[in-house]
């Protein structure tokens, strides 16, 4: 652990040059790249790259490995299915790691009542299923969803996305009927007020306001919402905003639909992250961790919401009983112990880094949960003037020290390890992490 990261060539290295080259060639160019990574193997939180160097990965495959990256009981699951039957097509067959895991999930989702589940392969599968299910439901037409939100860059889910406009460039007209509104973004409040004073007016503003003047709440079919906005910059709104936003929604019989594809599955320190906001979605969709790798989408809801009716929607692929294999080994894992590490290590990842912001200006805020954890860098604190270019060039040089990081937001840098992480793995990323923002953020 000492000798960890090792980088021992330039980086990229010789192979991951070639390969880089033959990408470039063959691979299309609308993936973004922060620097140039070649993995060839992983493990726990060690990932190699093809010419030998070792990183520390604080990304888990952009929180997809809730369990680090090759945990051998989830291989082993994943050997044994595939021994047995590698695919038969859930929608039109039944076959047993797809109905356990779908029972397991149901019971899983927070809420009382019965729930059903639908699998799909990814998170912006599940947020596509989640939108025609709302409208099957409801029969209506209009949503509300928020700026900065991310979630998928199919059509649906990309009409629901406001991320960045590159995501949304030449791909007009998207889905109508779908109302962007100001996240619970309390460190740059839209409304230019304070948190606590303000008593939510971010909240108080869609009834007073928009309801009143734009749009008709009788014809809104959901709230479509991140508990903690992911790639928008990691953003914890206030502990009451989630239930007051939902109370709107129950007046006007509004599906509240939760996207917990990043923040789901233990990575806050409890399985869902909603969990710590007191509310019961009506629909949450989940990917990413799910599966600790595997390709695997869903969508829990109540089983009186899940009433369309056969062939109204379908995934060839959905539920493969690998990934669902994949899934089942995850979540026991989970709660055996990782969902609790996550609390513990991120209470410590916390403490660091705002131990860190005390004596780096740049250090503008520092939020999260659990392993979902962000520093957002500013020129100055006082006028908080956003810091784009000292936070990429911070994610490179940490690459270069042998730290992988990914960016959110705007100016931000998000923490999210596998939930396996040791006190030792945070103790080597906080220093790597200090040496890199003292290096450049002066």
């Amino acid at each position: 652990m000492k000798k960890l990261p090792l980088i021992h060539t330039p980086l990229p290295g010789p192979k991951a040059r070639k390969l880089i080259n033959q990408d470039q060639t063959y691979v299309s160019p609308s993936y973004t790249r922060y620097y140039p990574l070649v993995v060839e193997k992983a493990k726990g939180l060690w990932v190699h790259d093809v010419d030998g160097n070792i990183f520390l990965d604080f990304t888990a495959g952009i929180a997809v490995c809730a369990t680090g990256h090759c945990h051998p009981r989830v291989i082993e699951a994943i050997k044994k299915q595939a021994d047995l039957l590698l695919h038969m097509s859930g929608t039109d067959f039944y076959y047993r790691p797809q109905i356990v895991l779908a029972k397991k999930l149901a019971h899983m989702a927070p809420g009382k009542g019965a729930k059903k589940v639908y699998f799909g392969n990814s998170g912006a599968e599940a947020v596509e299923a989640a939108f025609k299910l709302a409208r099957w439901h409801t029969k209506r037409e209009l949503n509300l969803a928020f700026y900065g939100a991310f979630h998928g860059r199919t059509m649906g889910a990309l009409s629901l996305t406001a991320s960045k406009t590159i995501q949304k460039k030449h791909y007009n007209p998207l889905v109508p009927g779908i109302t962007h509104i100001p996240y619970a973004y309390c460190y740059r409040c839209p409304y230019n007020l304070c948190y606590p004073e303000c008593e939510l007016g971010c909240v108080q503003w869609v009834e007073d306001t928009l309801f009143r003047t734009t749009i008709p709440p009788e014809e809104v079919a959901t709230i479509f919402v991140e508990p903690i906005q992911g790639e928008g910059g990691y953003i914890v709104p206030p502990p009451e905003f989630h239930r007051e936003m939902n109370k709107i929604a129950k007046k006007y019989g509004i599906l509240y639909v939760v996207d917990e594809v990043q923040s789901g599955m233990g990575r806050t320190g409890k399985m869902f992250a909603m969990e710590h906001f007191g509310v019961d979605p009506d629909i949450i969709a989940l990917a990413k961790g799910i599966a600790s790798g595997m390709p695997l989408g869903a969508l829990a809801a109540r089983a009186e919401i899940m009433d369309w009716e056969a062939g109204s929607h379908a995934s060839t692929f959905g539920g493969n009983p690998v990934s669902c294999m994949a899934a089942l080994s995850t979540i026991e894992l989970l709660e055996e112990g990782l969902m609790e590490n996550a609390a513990v290590q991120g209470n410590l990842l916390m403490d660091g880094l705002v131990k860190l912001q005390q004596s780096h200006e740049c250090m503008g805020d520092v939020r999260g949960k659990g392993l979902m954890m962000a520093v957002e860098f500013v020129k100055d604190r006082e006028t908080k003037k956003p810091a784009r270019t000292w936070r990429n060039d911070i994610i490179k040089l940490a690459f270069q020290k042998g730290l992988l990081l990914l960016g959110c937001g705007e100016n931000s840098i998000r923490f999210c390890p596998s939930l396996t992480v040791n006190t030792a793995e945070i103790d080597k990323c906080l220093s790597i992490f200090d040496d890199v923002v003292r290096e450049i953020a002066v």
